[in-house]
């Protein structure tokens, strides 16, 4: 068994910029979870103070309830992969696959076994003899990832392997990851910006964003039920539509939202969710609304009671085909459409409001309760309230470095 728990971890550089605030999470056997975030996130840096490459300013890390936060890395029983090769180029595949074994002074006989038995399992077996320089950048990840596997550590954790490689190279060292994880004991961590092979691969997903936590769940309840807005963002392709500064309204029929000319009724599954809908209806307190591009689907005509638009960009995903419309109150969406749909035509849009996603305008936290379609998972993580939009900007603030006057430093 094999479990990886983070408490309170921070990372701050001397410099006083801040990396990582408060980050608590933890892990379970043959789990998968997976780090995601943009750039400057705290996705690597995170990997690299679990490995033990980097100290946290405070906090701990645990490995099967052993605190290793002042273990040196070769003692935490850790492998790591990182973004690119760090192969040794005078040794071949297989000595590089061999070397830390023969570091922990394993007997020859498991370095055999272990090295050929990850050889076969990663499609290595035909150029163990070669040096790196003669692979492929897929094969030398392969080679990479062989060397992490053989030692059998508790803990496999992957910083961005697959970047750099084209989609056909991706996507198939993805399928190897993937059939890896589930013949290896132990957990596995991967940290990614790419929100395809996060959703791909992981059992749970951590999103970081500016080194703060926003919310860590299974992929479809990322999805459905987003803790804030940023996540709802993050989760998904095309990205949500947003609509701000909307406005809640109580009429004969119900409630509607209403924003810039744009007004949607809200069905009974929205309001029953919306537990303060009473605090936010006719009381001037603004929300921000959130539309999946395949929640809504664009028409050419009109007629059917939609919302008036001119079609814009039409692109084709996949076997989906979606459009940027302009609505006549000015308001900018992406929709689903079909692929006779051409630029300047006017057309009508209708939108799923069964689907519809409600935020604070100010705090951006989701104003939408979960209901009986939510999957709760075991972990306490599941409950974590994000910090509101205000809160993180004024911890930034706090731990950005001060810049300093030149003149006065001088004098």
């Amino acid at each position: 068994m094999s479990s990886l728990k983070l408490n309170g971890v921070n990372k701050i550089y001397p410099s006083g910029e801040s990396a990582l605030f408060n980050i608590e999470f933890q892990t379970k056997d043959k789990e998968f979870i997976v780090i995601v975030g943009g750039e400057a996130s705290g996705k690597s840096t995170l990997l690299r103070i679990i490995a033990g490459l980097e100290e946290p300013s405070s906090g701990a890390v645990l490995i099967d309830n052993k605190d290793v936060t002042d273990v040196d890395p070769k003692d935490r029983d850790v492998a790591m992969v990182f973004r690119s090769s760090t192969l040794y180029p005078a040794l071949n595949v297989f000595d590089n696959m061999a070397f830390g074994l023969r570091l922990r002074k394993a007997p020859q006989a498991v370095i055999e076994q272990r090295v050929k038995a990850a050889a076969a399992i990663l499609g290595l077996e035909d150029v163990l003899y070669r040096k790196p320089k003669t692979l492929s950048a897929a094969v030398r990840q392969r080679v990479a990832i062989g060397r992490a596997i053989v030692r059998e550590p508790r803990l496999y954790l992957f910083d961005e392997p697959l970047s750099g490689l084209d989609d056909a190279l991706r996507a198939d060292m993805l399928n190897v990851i993937i059939n890896l994880q589930a013949r290896m004991e132990g957990a596995f961590v991967y940290a990614t910006k790419n929100l395809a092979e996060a959703m791909a691969i992981g059992t749970r997903i951590v999103v970081l964003k500016n080194g703060l936590l926003q919310q860590i769940d299974t992929p479809q309840n990322l999805y459905d039920y987003p803790a804030n807005a940023y996540v709802a963002f993050y989760i998904g392709a095309p990205t949500i539509n947003f609509i701000k500064d909307a406005l809640i309204s109580r009429t004969e029929q119900g409630y509607k939202a209403v924003a810039a000319g744009f007004e949607i009724p809200l069905p009974k599954n929205i309001t029953d969710r919306f537990t303060d809908i009473a605090d936010y209806a006719d009381s001037g307190k603004k929300v921000l609304l959130g539309i999946r591009p395949e929640d809504a689907e664009v028409k050419l005509g009109g007629g059917f009671g939609g919302y008036e638009c001119t079609v814009g960009k039409v692109e084709a995903d996949n076997d989906r085909t979606y459009a940027e419309c302009a609505l006549k109150c000015g308001i900018s969406m992406i929709v689903r459409g079909q692929e006779q749909l051409s630029s300047g035509a006017p057309a009508e849009i209708a939108i799923d409001a069964a689907h519809l996603y409600i935020f604070d305008n100010d705090t951006r936290l989701t104003l939408l309760a979960r209901d009986s379609g939510y999957k709760k998972t075991d972990f306490a993580e599941a409950d974590f309230v994000p910090l509101t939009f205000g809160e993180e900007q004024q911890i930034i603030e706090k731990l950005s470095p001060k810049k300093t006057d030149k003149k006065k430093k001088l004098r």
